[in-house]
C-alpha cells in the first residue's frame, strides 16, 4: 500500500459546518523532509520502502508537507473547540495552526491526518499558524518515545523543514508535522458545545466518538454515561503511566485533554531526570498548577469539566458515579507498573509503601529516576555498587534489606528478575538536553542525530553498542532547563 492509495472517510466534515472551518493550507518555501516514522507508516499500513529516496510517494509526501498538494480524498478543516486552559474557561479556541487534513480508513480502524504548521486559521487569534522546528522536534520523538514506553500518545508519520523564519523567542526555521491519531477530539469540544447550549449537537457528538471509535458502547442504556466512564477509565491509566515514567506533561488544559485518553499535544513536557516530585518544567506555570505531583489531580478536575459538560445528555449522579471509579483505576495501574518497574510479580500487602519509600530515597539522594530503576535491576546480579553511585543515601541499606525480604515472595530468580526488569525501564530515555542537542544539529543542517534518537526511543529497553551517549547521565546544567509553551 502506498501514500495515493489511502483511502479516506471523512466523518468529521460531515458533521455541522460550524463544527469546523474548511481551510486550504498554506504553502511554505523549500520544504524538506528530516525524518519518516516506521510506527507512523505501520499505523498507516504503509511500507516504509516506500519512501525511499528517489521513490514517488516520498516527493509526494513532501509536496504534502509544503502544502503543496493534498492528496485525493482529502478535506482539509480546523476543527472548533474551547477548554479550560489554566483553570480559566476561553471561548476562542480551534485548531489554530493546525489542520485535520483527513480521516484515513486502514484495517484496524481509522487515523487522523493532522498537519501541523499549516498556516492561519479562523481560531489562529494573534498567532501566525506557524510551527517552529524545535518544537517539532519535540512533539515527533515525543510520540516515539512514548509509543516505545507503552504509552498511548498520538504519532506522527513525518517530520519535515522549510526556510520559512518565525518569530517566537527568537527567529526560527519552519516546519510541519504530520501528526496521527485515531481522533483528535478533545475535552474541549464537549465544554464548547455545553457553553453554547446545543444539547442536539452535544448528543451528535457523543453519536460520532461511539460510532467511530467505541461502537461497542452503543447499546449502552445512556450512551453519554458509557462514553463518561470509558474516558475516565483510560485517563487514568494514561496518567498512571505518565507517573510511574516520570513524565510531565506541563499544560494539562482541558482543550489537551483525549477523549480516547491518548497523550495529546506536546509542548513544554519533561521527563524528568533527577527525581522531583514538584518538577515545572514549564516557565509560564508560575504557581506550579501542572507540576508532576499534581497531575493525577487535575486528570480528575478535567474529568469533572468534561462530566459537567455532559450533564444535559445524562442524569448527573450517574456521572458522578464514574467519576469516583477514576482515583481506584489510577491507583490500581500506577501499582502494576510500579510492582513491574521493581521486578515483583505477585501482590502483597505493603507494596505501596516499598515503593513510596523508594521514590523518596531517590528525592533525598537527588537520584536520577531513570539510572535508579536500572542500576536497581542490576543490583541483584552484581555487587551493587552502581546502584549505590546511583543513590548514595544512607537509608539504601535499609531499603534494600526489606526489599530482599519482599523477594523472597516471588518465585523468578535473579537474572529472570533482573532481565524483566530492564525489560520495562527505559535506558534511553527522552531527556530535554539530548532532544535540544538534536534540535540544534537539525537546525544546522544536519538530521543524522535525529535519526538516531528515533530509533532508540522506539525500543528504549534494548541496549545497542556505540550508543553510549544517548544513556549517559545527564550533566548538571542539564536540571537548570525549563521551556515554554511555545516549546
Amino acid at each position: 500500500m502506498t501514500l495515493d492509495s489511502l483511502r479516506f472517510d471523512n466523518a468529521w466534515a460531515r458533521l455541522p459546518e460550524d463544527f469546523f472551518t474548511r481551510v486550504s493550507p498554506a504553502t511554505w518555501k523549500n520544504t524538506r523532509l528530516l525524518d519518516i516514522s516506521p510506527r507512523g507508516c505501520r499505523a498507516l499500513g504503509l511500507d516504509p520502502v516506500c519512501f525511499d529516496d528517489d521513490a514517488p510517494a516520498r516527493e509526494t509526501l513532501r509536496q504534502l508537507m509544503g502544502g503543496e498538494t493534498v492528496l485525493p480524498g482529502m478535506a482539509p478543516l480546523a476543527q472548533k473547540y474551547t477548554g479550560h486552559q489554566f483553570g480559566v474557561y476561553n471561548p476562542a479556541l480551534g485548531d489554530g495552526r493546525g489542520l485535520l487534513m483527513g480521516e484515513a480508513q486502514t484495517a484496524d480502524g481509522y487515523w487522523d491526518l493532522h498537519l501541523k504548521g499549516a498556516g492561519q486559521t479562523p481560531y489562529s487569534r494573534f498567532g501566525d499558524g506557524r510551527a517552529v522546528l524545535r518544537s517539532s522536534v519535540r512533539e515527533y520523538l515525543a510520540g516515539e518515545a512514548m509509543a516505545g514506553l507503552g504509552v498511548p500518545t498520538t504519532l506522527a508519520l513525518a517530520l519535515a523543514t522549510n526556510d520559512e523564519k518565525v518569530q517566537r523567542e527568537r527567529v526560527e526555521p519552519g516546519a510541519t508535522l504530520l501528526r496521527l491519531a485515531p481522533s483528535h477530539v478533545r475535552f474541549g469540544h464537549f465544554e464548547w458545545l455545553y457553553q453554547s447550549r446545543r444539547h442536539d449537537d452535544m448528543r451528535r457528538l457523543v453519536d460520532h466518538v461511539i460510532e467511530r471509535h467505541r461502537p461497542a458502547l452503543a447499546a449502552s442504556e445512556s450512551p453519554a454515561v458509557a462514553l463518561f466512564g470509558d474516558v475516565v477509565a483510560r485517563t487514568a491509566r494514561l496518567i498512571a503511566a505518565w507517573q510511574a515514567y516520570g513524565f510531565v506533561h506541563a499544560v494539562m488544559n482541558t482543550d489537551n485533554m483525549s477523549i480516547l485518553g491518548l497523550t495529546l499535544d506536546y509542548g513544554p513536557y519533561a521527563f524528568m531526570d533527577a527525581y522531583d516530585p514538584r518538577l515545572v518544567p514549564n516557565h509560564t506555570d508560575a504557581n506550579g498548577r501542572y507540576a508532576f505531583d499534581q497531575q493525577p489531580g487535575v486528570g480528575l478536575w478535567n474529568l469533572s469539566v468534561l462530566g459537567q459538560s455532559l450533564t444535559p445528555l445524562a442524569e448527573p449522579d450517574a456521572l458522578r458515579d464514574r467519576l469516583t471509579e477514576y482515583e481506584p483505576a489510577l491507583q490500581q495501574e500506577y501499582a502494576r507498573l510500579m510492582r513491574a518497574r521493581l521486578g515483583l510479580e505477585s501482590v502483597v500487602e505493603g507494596d505501596a509503601q516499598l515503593v513510596q519509600d523508594w521514590l523518596t530515597l531517590l528525592a533525598e539522594a537527588g537520584a536520577d529516576y531513570h539510572r535508579a530503576f536500572r542500576a536497581l535491576g542490576e543490583w541483584a546480579v552484581d555487587d551493587g555498587e552502581w546502584l549505590r553511585q546511583e543513590v548514595p543515601v544512607e537509608g539504601l541499606s535499609a531499603w534494600l534489606s526489606r526489599y530482599r525480604e519482599r523477594l523472597q515472595e516471588e518465585e523468578r530468580d535473579a537474572a529472570s528478575r533482573r532481565d524483566a526488569m530492564q525489560a520495562v525501564n527505559p535506558l534511553y530515555v527522552l531527556r530535554t538536553h539530548l532532544a535540544q542537542q538534536v534540535i540544534e544539529a537539525a537546525e544546522a543542517g544536519d538530521e543524522a542525530p535525529l535519526v538516531e534518537f528515533r530509533r532508540l526511543l522506539a525500543d528504549p529497553f534494548t541496549a545497542r553498542p556505540g550508543m553510549e551517549r544517548w544513556a549517559a547521565a545527564p550533566p548538571p546544567q542539564a536540571s537548570v532547563i525549563c521551556l515554554s509553551c511555545s516549546s
